[in-house]
């Protein structure tokens, strides 16, 4: 063996446990860049930063490896999908909704319980760009800058708003699913 006690190997497995697979609920999805980019696992996926049990709305949104590798959808990625048609981003696991910190290019996105305020209106069918809806020329864009997340290999992208750009589009380009694929 290595020469450990058994209680101390056994102590260090509890480390390598896995949260829990979710069950995911009608109408729930990821929404996903639509191209990789350079993601290694899963592409990207807006995503409440902190993750699993430190997980933080008060930071915000950004685009960072999908958990659906795993099998299930990560909580902290969960959006309604019934939403969309109202012109909200709702996180139902956490009551809140996406909300811009401003119109111009480089506002971020915060997270906010949904009250309809003119921030949280943003226009998504569920594939295509997010843009804000009282600014149609900004598109929610994930960063070209990559960054580790948590001595993973997740990867973490800043998420800000950008004025829409075919340039830009594979940054820009977002679709939904409630399932690996």
């Amino acid at each position: 063996m290595n020469g450990l006690p058994w209680w101390v190997l056994g102590l260090g497995c509890s480390f390598l446990q896995t949260e829990p697979e979710v069950e995911v609920r009608p109408g729930e999805v990821e929404i996903v860049l639509a191209d990789q980019l350079d993601g290694i696992l899963n592409g990207y996926c807006l995503d409440i930063a902190g993750g699993n049990r430190n997980v933080d709305t008060s930071k915000g949104l950004q685009a960072h490896t999908c958990y659906s590798y795993k099998g299930s959808l990560g909580t902290d990625q969960i959006f309604d999908s019934t939403k969309f048609a109202e012109g909200t981003l709702s996180m139902p696991r956490y009551s809140v909704g996406a909300t811009l910190s401003g119109l111009s290019a480089g506002d971020t996105v915060a997270l906010a319980p949904c009250d309809d305020r003119p921030l949280q209106q943003l226009v998504f069918t569920g594939t295509g760009t997010i843009t804000a809806r009282q600014a149609p020329q900004m598109c929610l864009t994930a960063a070209d800058a990559t960054r580790a997340g948590g001595g993973s290999q997740h990867q973490i992208k800043t998420l800000t708003l950008e004025t829409c750009d075919a340039g830009l589009s594979a940054r820009q380009q977002w679709r939904t699913r409630a399932q690996r694929d």
